[in-house]
């Protein structure tokens, strides 16, 4: 993520340890060996998912996007005692090994991990989510959210990833589909007065949601 100052990032970094091992060797595995390692939410960004978790104290959580389980993972960290992380990946592979992750962890029966379409998966889910996280196919992100907004109770709380798209959304002229996607979600929700909102520049950009 080039566009935020490095040496800041790596003074943060440094200053937000984690000393999860399991967390620590996902991270290191996936960089080493996985093609799209960049998708990984990383340290710094896992340990914000951890504290806005821990923060809200969900029984419910939606994960849209697995990948190798480090998100789940550090969300599930602030479950209540009967808490229950949902977490949908269309990649078959990927979720294989985030379920391997996940046996291996302290969360592995408050982790149900769905394989295929969000938008199939998420028509058979009936519970009434406290926290949602959306770090799935960029051109899907306002469909998601438009499924999910008026279903869910005043209070919910939603995390999106990658809204700032690798600086891409900061361009005077945006190319691609998936630049142009985040740019109209995050255009739409600018203007969305059902929630409150923030976007944080923190990795490739969140932006947290509270449905009024």
């Amino acid at each position: 993520m080039d566009f935020i100052l490095q040496s800041a990032n790596d003074y943060a970094l440094r200053h937000s340890p984690n000393k999860d091992e399991l967390l620590n060797e996902i991270h290191a595995a996936t960089l080493l060996e996985h093609p799209e390692a960049h998708m990984l939410s990383g340290p710094l960004q896992g340990n914000l998912l951890s504290m806005l978790s821990k923060m809200i104290k969900p029984r419910r959580i939606l994960e849209i996007g697995t990948f190798v389980g480090y998100s789940a993972l550090c969300l599930a960290k602030g479950l209540t005692e009967d808490g229950v992380l949902h977490t949908i990946e269309k990649r078959e592979e990927d979720a294989a090994e985030a379920k391997q992750y996940i046996e291996r962890s302290d969360y592995q029966k408050k982790i149900i991990v769905h394989v295929g379409e969000a938008s199939a998966i998420l028509e058979t889910l009936n519970e009434e989510w406290d926290l949602i996280f959306i770090d799935a196919d960029k051109t899907g992100y306002l469909n998601y959210y438009q499924h999910l907004i008026e279903k869910v109770r005043s209070g919910t709380w939603f995390i999106i990833d990658n809204v700032l798209f690798h600086g891409e959304v900061l361009k005077e002229t945006i190319t691609g589909k998936n630049a142009k996607a985040i740019t109209a979600f995050n255009d739409f929700i600018k203007e969305d007065s059902r929630v409150d909102k923030v976007m944080l520049t923190v990795r490739d950009g969140l932006t947290i949601l509270y449905k009024k």
